[in-house]
């Protein structure tokens, strides 16, 4: 233990020393840490556009249909802990996603409904969104997740958003 201590002693002053002869190129790496970390969400094709929504930068129709499967379950009450794995899990199975790109893909859907202001408006905008992206294609998917997740049991206002959905993607019931 004291050897791991040594080491990350001499590490750390060896830092700090470079740092002090070179602030600039310090202060450069410092600066490249946090873009990076602010353009976490880039690796799942999601680009940031100034004056225009977050929701228009998705490229990718598993991210909307992620942030709709987000919004289902924050329709009526907050999301437990539960239901939240299971929109992991659902994720997971509905694309076959590995479990760090399932929870990026969580996270990341998760930050998109707060963008919106709430899960009725962040419904509407991914399902418009998703249109966009691929029509109604990804309807199978929105099927299978919110079947996943709700167990077929939809409250009402979960049927009034799949109702939005439908409308959206320009479906006919029937």
């Amino acid at each position: 233990m004291p050897i791991i201590i040594a080491i990350l002693a001499a590490i750390g002053g060896a830092i700090f020393w470079w740092a002090r002869s070179n602030p600039r190129d310090a202060l450069s790496v410092a600066d490249d840490a946090v873009t990076i970390a602010r353009n976490a969400p880039r690796k799942l094709a999601f680009r940031r556009q100034t004056k225009v929504h977050p929701v228009e930068g998705v490229d990718d129709p598993r991210i909307a249909v992620a942030m709709i499967g987000e919004a289902f379950i924050q329709l009526d009450d907050l999301p437990t802990s539960d239901m939240r794995a299971r929109l992991r899990d659902m994720t997971r199975i509905v694309w076959r996603l590995s479990d760090d790109d399932a929870d990026e893909l969580q996270s990341l859907s998760h930050w998109l409904v707060d963008q919106c202001g709430g899960a009725s408006p962040a419904v509407s905008r991914a399902a418009r969104r998703l249109y966009k992206l691929d029509g109604a294609e990804s309807w199978n998917d929105i099927e299978r997740l919110i079947g996943g997740l709700t167990e077929g049991e939809l409250s009402d206002s979960q049927r009034g958003a799949l109702e939005d959905v439908r409308q959206a993607l320009h479906l006919r019931v029937g």
